[in-house]
């Protein structure tokens, strides 16, 4: 476990960092930062990581996690004060789920910290309803979703979802499917999103693997708020994610989420996120050759871009990290792109709007942003982690 005066020094390093690496324009892969560490250092960890994952003992403390959330989801606390509920049956029914299932524990209405005996492969029948003040914790095993319709969050709130890989999600079916203990209700079938929000808040996704599914990765609608999205991998798909349901849900405009910590890998065309109506906090990192925009959006959407490094493909059409789904009118949305971002190979940002649209976070949301330079090392554990029973993860 790492002493207070390595944890002093490593905020000391990064401080010197962040005072010094602020040109926004430069052409070569920066120096990994771990190489101005200590030997016994092997990487730097962001403001969340750096919250829980020097401490050996995550897997009987696991519900510190629930204090670690930084951005406009902060305040999700999940299953914090509930019991522990073990999966150990990777089965599934959609209408009559039995006890050791992920579904059984996800529609309980008491709060529960959900974890998984062992690695296991899930294929849902039918979409998964996640009730309020439940944590999905995969530490310590390797699951995944898959090969079936994935996660709805719906009319509720304080849902963590924490190390699980969601991939190749498909559409669901028409029919019924248990919410609660005491409700079961007509479904009209999934789209094949990895993760829907809907109408909810106080919501937290964080290093998840995303990839490859029917429609989005994860889509934030009808009027959900209070969001973050850390630490996750994407890659191989089109639609990555969804802020916002349509142009003319003005509902919307109460959304904020915050998209920080995430690496946006290979394979992905567009929507990191594309934004209609609320506000995207978009901080710290890393994009990997888009091929169409990284950052869209629309309908007086506003955007901060801050700290992030984005390295444009050689596809001579997609070198701006934006785009804007209209063809006028847009000029006074206020999107934004702060001296930390970093452009590599040609990408740039086209921003728009005046006066001041930081993110406005209060005390406990608030977090320091990086320059963009240090974003791959912030990033470099993006997705499920490899965390092993009485060892730091």
């Amino acid at each position: 476990m790492a002493s207070l005066a390595h944890i002093v020094l490593l905020s000391c390093l990064v401080a010197f960092f962040a005072s010094t690496l602020q040109d926004n324009s430069l052409d070569y892969e920066p120096k990994p930062l771990s190489s101005y560490l200590p030997s016994k250092y092997k990487k730097i960890l962001n403001a969340i990581d750096s919250c829980w994952r020097t401490e050996s003992n995550w897997a009987t403390n696991r519900r510190a996690l629930a204090d670690c959330a930084v951005g406009f989801g902060q305040a999700a606390i999940g299953g914090k004060y509930g019991k522990t509920y073990v999966v150990t049956n990777s089965d599934d029914d959609p209408t009559d789920p039995k006890p050791g299932t992920l579904r059984y524990g996800a529609i309980q209405n008491e709060p529960l910290w959900i974890i998984f005996a062992k690695d296991m492969v899930i294929r849902l029948e039918n979409e998964l309803m996640i009730n309020s003040f439940k944590t999905i914790d995969g530490r310590g095993a390797n699951v995944e979703i898959t090969d079936g319709p994935c996660l709805k969050i719906e009319g509720v709130s304080h849902v963590i979802i924490h190390g699980i890989s969601i991939h190749e999600c498909k559409q669901g079916k028409h029919g019924r499917v248990r919410s609660s203990p005491t409700h079961v209700g007509e479904r009209q079938g999934a789209d094949g999103d990895a993760i829907s929000i809907f109408a909810s808040y106080n919501i937290w996704i964080d290093h998840c693997y995303l990839a490859h599914c029917l429609d989005g990765l994860i889509d934030v609608i009808h009027a959900s708020t209070a969001v973050t999205i850390s630490n996750n991998y994407f890659t191989q798909h089109d639609k990555v994610i969804l802020l916002g349901h349509n142009d003319e849900y003005t509902a919307d405009k109460v959304m904020k989420v915050t998209v920080a910590f995430n690496h946006f890998g290979p394979g992905l065309v567009e929507r990191m996120p594309r934004v209609r109506f609320g506000y995207a906090h978009v901080a710290n990192n890393r994009y990997d050759e888009w091929k169409m925009y990284a950052i869209g959006g629309s309908a007086g959407s506003t955007i901060v871009s801050e700290g992030n490094y984005f390295i444009a493909s050689d596809i001579s059409y997609a070198k701006e990290v934006t785009k804007r789904e209209i063809d006028g009118g847009w000029k006074n949305w206020k999107w934004r792109s702060s001296s930390k971002d970093v452009f590599m190979n040609g990408a740039y940002f086209v921003p728009s709007g005046y006066g001041s649209c930081a993110p406005r976070y209060s005390k406990a949301q608030s977090f320091i942003v990086s320059p963009g330079a240090m974003a791959p090392a912030l990033t470099s554990d993006a997705g499920p982690l490899s965390c092993v029973v009485g060892e730091a993860c």
